[in-house]
């Protein structure tokens, strides 16, 4: 009955380690199909947004793994890459979720050493933007959908723009100016983060202003600000290791305590073993009594009990000063983990931000040309033409374009008044 049992059990065990193996992989099928079938062939560049999950089936424990510290939202970077822990930045800049996807799976499987490969994810969170410029009613940056064609990028900024006369142009430049004067504010600010972040994983007291920022009014507010937040962080990581290290000093003078005490132990010891040899002596002649000899025996016991507690509580005393040494060298491997991980998101928000910029100077540049023309040519009819400007292998092309022409993510759209006589 036993062994049929346990049989049974077996066979219970392997069919319930087989399905969960199947909801393993059903679960992965369904996370990488959630983007749509655009994306399969999609080729990834840099503002595309991705969202991350990676599992892990462990086939000697019949359990599934969660590497929840790798999961999550990324960019795709100006440079084309995206930074994950442990594996750092990853060239993601024309390739498809799929093919990412696998790569970090094999990665993960290399770094570590792992038997069964984890399973990765890769879904499109959001698409890089797309930019309208030129006749458009409101131009600037939009979210790309799929299957989104020339008209339909139009629409998103309210159609072509209506005949207003030169106060529309104004308008246009005005709020163009007023966006590229949120963006470089916010520019300043992030030129700021950078220093501070260099200067605390280069151990400087103080904050370096950017070349770009010597002429800025409020660059000395921004500098207080970041040097103030440098200061509490410091401070709060001084006050950890000042922890750590009075703890391994209190440690230390107690094993130095404990060894004065083993050493007194161990006197007293060699004393009773001296005394212990004299009644055993004693004892074989007939002159000592037999009380006398248990109670040698029991003390010297209870010395070699003391000394075992005493060598017990020092290797307990000397294994806390290791962990604490650990505890202090993860510490400061942490805050410069966290320092670099800050630096690189920095860097891509500051590469992100200057392709904004630019689109906003372009805009007003526009707005000013456009003024112009008006001025120069009243009373003229004005039929519109459109293009696309595309990144392409690292260069930008211009491509003619009508209404019904498809659009991909970070497309410029430009629609263009071409001026004729009434």
């Amino acid at each position: 009955m036993k062994t049929r049992a346990h049989t049974g059990f077996q066979i219970a065990d392997r069919q319930g380690r087989s399905a969960l193996r199947c909801i393993f992989l059903a679960v992965v099928f369904c996370l990488s199909g959630l983007h749509p079938a655009f994306a399969e062939d999609y080729r990834l560049g840099a503002m595309d947004k991705l969202r991350i999950r990676v599992a892990e089936w462990q086939t000697a424990e019949g359990a599934v793994r969660d590497w929840s510290a790798i999961s999550g939202d990324y960019m795709v970077g100006a440079a084309g890459d995206i930074s994950l822990p442990f594996l750092g930045a990853l060239p993601a800049s024309g390739k498809t979720t799929a093919e990412l996807a696998d790569e970090v799976g094999l990665k993960l499987q290399k770094l570590f050493g792992l038997p069964d490969r984890p399973s990765a994810s890769v879904e499109l969170a959001q698409y890089r933007p797309i930019y309208l410029a030129g006749e458009v009613q409101t131009p600037g940056e939009y979210p790309f959908a799929p299957q989104m064609t020339v008209l339909k990028a139009v629409s998103l900024g309210g159609g072509l723009r209506r005949a207003e006369g030169g106060q529309r142009f104004a308008r246009d430049f005005i709020m163009a100016q007023g966006e590229s004067s949120v963006r470089i504010a916010e520019r300043n600010r992030l030129l700021i983060r950078r220093a501070r972040l260099k200067a605390e994983i280069a151990g400087q007291s103080e904050i370096e202003v950017p070349a770009q920022l010597k002429d800025v009014a409020d660059a000395a507010s921004l500098v207080e600000s970041e040097t103030a937040l440098m200061v509490s962080r410091d401070k709060r990581l001084k006050l950890q290791l000042t922890a750590l290290a009075e703890l391994k000093s209190l440690l230390k003078s107690e094993i130095e305590a404990l060894g004065k005490k083993s050493t007194t132990q161990s006197r007293q010891l060699m004393l009773v073993m001296e005394d212990k040899d004299r009644v055993d002596g004693l004892a074989e002649k007939g002159l000592a009594l037999s009380a006398r000899k248990l109670a040698i025996e029991q003390r010297v016991a209870d010395l070699q009990a003391a000394l075992l507690d005493i060598d017990t509580a020092s290797l307990k005393a000397k294994q806390d000063v290791s962990k604490a040494s650990q505890d202090e060298t993860n510490l400061r491997n942490d805050f410069d983990a966290q320092l670099a991980q800050e630096l690189q998101n920095t860097e891509a928000e500051l590469d992100t931000l200057s392709l904004k910029l630019v689109t906003s100077r372009d805009l007003m540049t526009e707005a000013l040309l456009q003024s112009a023309d008006t001025a120069r040519a009243p009373g003229v009819a004005a039929s519109v033409t459109y293009a696309i400007v595309r990144q392409s292998d690292g260069k930008t092309v211009t491509l003619p374009a009508r209404e019904d022409t498809p659009v991909q993510p970070g497309d410029v759209v430009k629609a263009e008044a071409v001026l004729g006589s009434q």
